[in-house]
Order: structure tokens, then C-alpha cells, then sequence
């Protein structure tokens, strides 16, 4: 370090009066300092002395960190300006200091001002609070107030202590670690020293198995003692006349060997022709992955994710013993609720006969029956296998039918097939029913199907047309038929079948009539209703007829007043309008109405009257009393 040169600012020079530059040394006072310089290197000479602290200086220091800079004041050499100044320091926090946590146990009789509104404790507010929401809060009861928190201290923590895993820790704790530990081991030497007294270890032995224990754990390998001063530690030994993994298949494609592992999962002999014998010896070693207890080494690890994931917490590594317990209680609950289901669902439904296994003779529907069939598929010799019945009721016929009711339509009707009958659990006639409904469908009235002498049908064709004339015609045949159906001796199933038809033409005659009637009823509901509307819009009454004169006078005061109720409402709408523009779509209200109904008249009315025209001399005026009104 060259020799000390007091560097002074420019206005300390021009507050003292000293000239700039005016300082410069010769060459030969340059001559010395170098000198000096050098001696000071060398040792020869003292070396320059710390004005502040009084130590020596380093000769060997660069120039540019010895020499103070103009903005640092100084009296002389010295290496202030390099060290921390106390002044701008920092006041950090002490490693003792930390977050204190719970409360200080002390519990106010009444609510202060500046606690929880919730709890009444000191240190946190109500959106911070972790008790239960009270409904009404301690603000106004006064009571069961909490306990305050302990303050917490505003801790400035470093770089490196905002980065330290260790910062906040209690070394007290570790405490009870180190008593556990020595309990153990009291309580091993105890029962170390009752074998012994009984002589069933020797401590030779036991010396020897804790030495070769404690070795094992710390190195983590296997030991081998090959002189009685040396013991060397070897990982993974294998026998020398074993060959290398890596050596089975030298191929390019040859299964990839891991030489950090060790290992080579997949089968080095795999497709390989003339090799079974070594892939019988090694197969890889991927299927220890998948052997012992490495499958439930792997549920336990996703049984414990998905109790984690559900609320319970369980680590396969941590907590063991644990997940296994809640595991083993999983288990026992899933198969319990997976019995009870199947219980209910057997008991339900049934079938449950159908679970037994059937012996291994009859699985493939084997018998000793023996059934010979001939080229048709049709039964020679023995039994035909009975046909499978379903169990449902849609394959009952009751009441004699051979088909199900809805397998017969005709004219917007559905019946019987079999009997074309029409009734629903009506007794079956078979081919007599339906030959007696189709005459019947024809206009020809008999029971067994046959048509009478004195009925011509073929002069009426027009019979089957329409709706009244069968009736009619069905209605004389009726007539002409009694008295010769007293005398004979099957009258009694012909009046019967008679009786039947005459009963369902009544009906059907009488829902005619019903129609009918609600017809004129309501033409004469909507001439009524035409006449009183027209009434209402005719401007010129009678007026002779008092009544109806102040009957006319209220109906226009009515409609009147709900004009002007439409009016005053189509005037608020167009300033709430105005208001929600002004607003803008930040603070616009929702305000949705799903209602498609057209307007009335009273609603165009009033809209025509408040509608602002733009020829209208008085449309600026109107506007802006609108906007005035919305600006309120």
C-alpha cells in the first residue's frame, strides 16, 4: 500500500480557502514514499497505524481498499470506511426470541373495548377469531369471555433465518428424547442382567452380537473379518463364479442394465432361441416388484392416500401400525356391508338358490335322459325338453282368451284378438265372437253370426258410413226381433248379447249428447262475452235506461284509473331506465323477466301518451325533466 494521502472534497477547499491542486509533492517526496512503501513490504519498516482502533495496517492491502474515499471523513490512515458501521446497523432479532404460542390464561370479567366482538380476547379480531360464531357476540353479553392471546413479538429475521429449518426450535425438547432413550436402555440392562444371572446368555456372545448388531446398522452392508486387526466392509457381494447380469446379453437391443442398482429388470433371454435354460435361472428382476409383500406394501400406500383424501390422516411410513389397524377395520366394514346388501337384494328378489354351484356333471346341462331327433328337429324317441315359462302375467289368459287385451284394434278401440271382444275381462267367444262383431260392425245384428231373413243389408250400404244411421237401423232390427225371439228356445243368449250392444249404443249416445251440450255451451259463453265487450266500446248509450247509463259511467272511470296507473307506471320505468344508463353496467340490478304476455290496451295507450316524439316542440323540455327526476 502506497503511502497514506488524505483525499478532502471540494468544499471543504473551498470553505478552508486551499487552492485545488495545490498539494502535489515533488518527484523526489514521490521517490521516498515508494521507498517507504517498499520497506513497509519488506519489514524493515514501522507499518502505519489505524488512527481509530490504533492497529497496525496491512502493508500488503490494495491501495484501493486502504485508502479512505473522499465522502468518508477521517483524521488520518485507517479502515473504518471497510468496517460495518453501527449506526446504519439493522437491529436484528436474537435467536432466543420467537413466536410465543396460546394464551396467557388470564380471563377478563367484561367486554373491552378493542377485543373480539366474538370471544372478547385480546390479540386477534372477529374475522380472525377460531371460536364458534356466537349468535349473539360477547361485544353484547358481557360474557364467557375468552382468554387473551399472548402478544407476538415483530420478529425482523434475516436472510439466512428466514432459510433456517431450525429457526424457532426449543432445544429443551429434545429433552425427552434423551430420557426415553435412557429408559430403554436401563430397562435392557435389567433384563440383560436377569438372563445372565440365570444363566441363559453368555456375555461373551452378547458382546459379540451387539458389536456385530451396532456394525451392521452403521454401515450397512456385510462385514467380513479377514485378519484378526483388519475388518473390511463390503456392499452387495456376490459369488465370483456367478456371471455378471450385464453378461447374459450382449445384444444391442438386449434389456437395459442399471449399474447403480444393480439390476436388470426385464428378461435378458426373452425370445432369445436356444436359451430356455438360462431364462429359467434368471427371469429378471421385475417380479420383485410384484412378489412377497410388495402388492401390499402398495395397497396399504393408496389405501393410506385415499384415507387422506377423505379426511383421515394415515402415512404408510410414519404411522404403520396405524394404517394398518384402520386397514384391517376397512376391510372388515366393507365386507360386512358388501353380506348385508347381497342379504337384501337375495331377500328381495330371490335367486338365491341360483348361487349354489351345480355338480360338475350337470354344468353343461348333462343327463342320462336320451332324446333322439330326426332331420326336421322334431322328437323320435324319448322326452322333448319342456319350454321355458316366463314368470311374469303378461303369459296368463285368463277367462278363457288365448291372447292379452290389446292385441285387437278396430275404430280407436282395442280388444281381444281371439274373440274380438272389446271389454276388458270379458268371458271368451271364440270364433262366434268374432263372427258376431263383425256383423255387428256391418249393422247386422245376431248372436251366432248369421244374417236374419227380414234384415237386407245389402239394400243399405250406406249404413256403415255414418255415425246415426247404423244406430237407427240397429235400433228398428232390434224391434223386429222381439217378439220372434220370445218363442224360441235360444232366446235367452240372443237377449243377452242384445242387451250388451243396446247398453253400449246408449252410452255412446248419451256422450254424444254431453258433447253437444258443452258445445252450445260455449258459443253462447263467447256471444256473451263478444256482446258485453261491444257494449263497453260503444261511445253512444241509451239514455233512457238509468242503470245502464251508470253502469257505462263506472266502467269508464275504471278504465280511467287504471289508464292513469299505466301511465304513472310507464313514467317510472323510463326514469329507472335513465338512472341504470347513468350507472352504468358495473351497478345496473338484475332485473330479468321471463314473462312473454303481449300488452294490452290500456298499456299501448299510456305508452303512446308518454312517448316523447321528436317533432314535439316540448321533447327537450320533457327529457330533461326526466333527467332531473333520475338524477334523484
Amino acid at each position: 500500500m502506497a503511502s497514506y494521502r488524505q483525499d478532502i472534497p471540494t468544499s471543504m477547499l473551498l470553505k478552508k480557502q486551499i487552492a485545488v491542486g495545490g498539494d502535489k509533492k515533488s518527484k523526489h517526496e514521490q521517490r521516498k514514499e515508494r521507498q517507504l512503501e517498499e520497506d513497509r513490504k519488506a519489514g524493515t519498516a514501522p507499518a502505519m497505524v489505524d488512527v481509530d482502533t490504533g492497529r497496525d495496517i496491512n502493508p500488503h492491502i490494495p491501495l484501493f481498499i486502504a485508502q479512505t474515499p473522499w465522502y468518508v471523513p477521517s483524521e488520518g490512515p485507517t479502515l473504518k470506511h471497510q468496517r460495518p458501521h453501527e449506526e446504519r446497523q439493522k437491529a436484528m432479532t436474537q435467536i432466543g426470541e420467537w413466536y410465543k404460542k396460546g394464551t396467557t390464561g388470564k380471563t377478563a370479567t367484561k367486554f373491552r373495548k378493542g377485543a373480539c366482538e366474538n370471544c372478547g380476547a385480546f390479540g386477534h379480531k372477529k374475522v380472525d377469531c377460531f371460536d364458534r360464531p356466537r349468535k349473539i357476540g360477547a361485544r353484547i353479553t358481557g360474557e364467557d369471555i375468552a382468554p387473551d392471546d399472548v402478544v407476538q413479538p415483530k420478529l425482523e429475521l434475516g436472510f439466512d433465518a428466514k432459510r433456517d429449518r431450525w429457526n424457532g426450535y426449543d432445544p429443551a425438547s429434545h429433552k425427552e428424547v434423551i430420557e426415553e432413550f435412557e429408559q430403554l436402555e436401563e430397562a435392557r440392562k435389567v433384563i440383560k442382567a436377569q438372563k445372565m444371572n440365570e444363566g441363559e446368555v453368555n456375555e461373551e456372545v452378547e458382546a459379540e452380537d451387539e458389536d456385530k448388531y451396532a456394525e451392521d446398522a452403521d454401515m450397512a452392508g456385510v462385514s467380513v473379518d479377514m485378519d484378526s486387526r483388519t475388518r473390511i466392509t463390503v456392499r452387495n457381494l456376490r459369488i465370483r463364479e456367478d456371471t455378471a447380469k450385464y453378461l447374459y446379453n450382449l445384444n444391442e437391443n438386449s434389456p437395459y442394465y442399471d449399474p447403480k442398482s444393480r439390476s436388470m429388470r426385464e428378461n435378458p433371454f426373452n425370445g432369445v432361441a436356444g436359451k430356455e435354460l438360462e431364462a429359467a435361472k434368471f427371469s429378471g428382476d421385475n417380479f420383485v416388484r410384484y412378489s412377497g409383500e410388495v402388492t401390499a406394501a402398495n395397497e396399504a400406500q393408496v389405501f393410506a392416500w385415499q384415507a387422506t383424501r377423505k379426511g383421515v390422516y394415515a402415512h404408510s411410513i410414519a404411522e404403520p401400525t396405524k394404517l394398518e389397524a384402520l386397514k384391517r377395520e376397512f376391510e372388515k366394514q366393507k365386507g360386512e356391508t358388501k353380506d348385508e346388501t347381497k342379504k337384501e337384494l337375495l331377500e328381495k328378489y330371490g335367486g338365491a338358490e341360483h348361487l349354489d354351484r351345480p355338480p360338475e356333471e350337470l354344468l353343461l346341462a348333462q343327463s342320462e335322459n336320451y332324446v333322439e331327433y330326426n332331420r326336421k328337429g322334431k322328437v323320435i324317441k324319448g322326452k322333448e325338453k319342456p319350454v321355458m315359462k316366463s314368470r311374469f302375467k303378461e303369459d296368463e289368459f285368463p277367462q278363457n282368451h288365448n291372447s292379452v287385451f290389446g292385441s285387437f284394434w278396430r275404430d280407436g278401440r282395442w280388444g281381444y284378438k281371439c274373440c274380438h271382444q272389446f271389454m276388458k275381462n270379458s268371458y271368451c267367444t271364440g270364433s262366434e265372437g268374432i263372427s258376431a262383431e263383425s256383423n255387428a260392425a256391418n249393422g247386422v245384428k245376431s248372436s251366432l253370426g248369421k244374417v236374419p231373413e227380414s234384415v237386407e243389408v245389402e239394400e243399405n250400404p250406406a249404413a256403415v258410413k255414418t255415425e246415426e244411421e247404423p244406430m237407427e237401423h240397429l235400433e228398428k232390427v232390434n224391434k223386429e226381433e222381439e217378439p220372434s225371439s220370445s218363442s224360441s228356445s235360444s232366446s235367452s243368449s240372443e237377449s243377452s248379447s242384445d242387451s250388451d250392444d243396446e247398453e253400449e249404443i246408449r252410452r255412446e249416445q248419451e256422450k254424444r249428447d254431453r258433447e253437444t251440450k258443452k258445445r252450445d255451451k260455449r258459443k253462447q259463453k263467447r256471444s256473451r262475452r263478444k256482446e258485453k265487450l261491444g257494449k263497453r266500446k260503444r261511445k253512444n248509450r241509451d239514455s233512457d235506461a238509468d242503470d245502464d247509463a251508470k253502469k257505462s259511467s263506472s266502467e269508464d272511470s275504471d278504465e280511467e284509473e287504471d289508464l292513469q296507473e299505466a301511465v304513472k307506471r310507464a313514467e317510472k320505468d323510463r326514469i329507472e331506465g335513465m338512472r341504470a344508463v347513468r350507472e352504468g353496467d358495473r351497478k345496473r340490478k338484475y332485473n330479468t323477466d321471463y314473462s312473454n304476455k303481449a300488452p294490452s290496451e290500456v298499456q299501448m295507450e299510456a305508452y303512446h301518451r308518454t312517448n316523447i316524439h321528436s317533432a314535439d316542440p316540448m321533447a327537450s323540455f320533457i327529457s330533461q325533466k326526466y333527467e332531473k327526476m333520475a338524477k334523484k
